[in-house]
């Protein structure tokens, strides 16, 4: 990146407002003035004091830029170095993560396919499609309709056991949402029908 202190020294503090009149505050990490970007460390969106969020800026679509606190370049401390390894880690499991989700948005499975293979990766990594089957473990399947009972393999392990159970969890959570669905949709029907009047 060319020169920081063109424009931001590292370790200032900025605000700005973006193009969705959202605002971030934070130290700056970077700079590049050919490209306009701004790079920020914020606190963490969770709140956990040990960890940091790191927004990338486009200065061209933001408004509202105003440095907060200036540090000079000479007294700042040199960045800290980064883990190259458990970002590439990070990087690797998040590419892994949506392609397991594309993976569940193919053709020819239905929604309540694509909906239970998604639940059930959020909590198991090792999970695939095999045509319109679900392949969990390598050694439990869920053929359509995707029911308790379409779930197939040894059913002394251990791995179907727990596949059984997350399928049974998902199924009631699916039923359960969609009976609180339709209670909101009666309670707005009588309310539609005296507006009418």
């Amino acid at each position: 990146m060319a020169g920081v202190s063109d424009c931001f020294s590292i370790g200032s503090t900025v605000a700005c407002k973006t193009c969705y009149n959202k605002e971030i505050e934070g130290e700056v990490l970077a700079f590049d003035p050919q490209t306009k970007m701004l790079i920020l460390k914020c606190p963490a969106s969770n709140g956990r004091p040990s960890l940091n969020d790191v927004h990338i800026v486009n200065l061209s679509l933001v408004s509202d830029v105003q440095v907060k606190r200036e540090v000079s370049p000479t007294t700042s401390e040199p960045p800290q170095s980064l883990n190259l390894q458990m970002l590439n880690r990070r990087v690797r499991n998040q590419i892994e993560e949506k392609k397991r989700l594309v993976m569940a948005l193919q053709a020819g499975v239905s929604p309540e396919g694509q909906k239970l293979f998604i639940a059930i990766s959020k909590t198991i990594q090792d999970i695939t499609w095999n045509g319109a089957n679900i392949v969990v473990f390598d050694n439990v399947t869920i053929r359509p309709p995707y029911k308790v009972d379409n779930v197939h393999g040894n059913e002394d392990s251990g791995a179907y056991k727990h596949v059984k159970k997350v399928v049974e969890k998902h199924i009631k959570d699916t039923a359960a949402s969609a009976q609180v669905q339709q209670q909101r949709e009666q309670q707005q029907q009588p309310q539609k029908g005296s507006a009418m009047q």
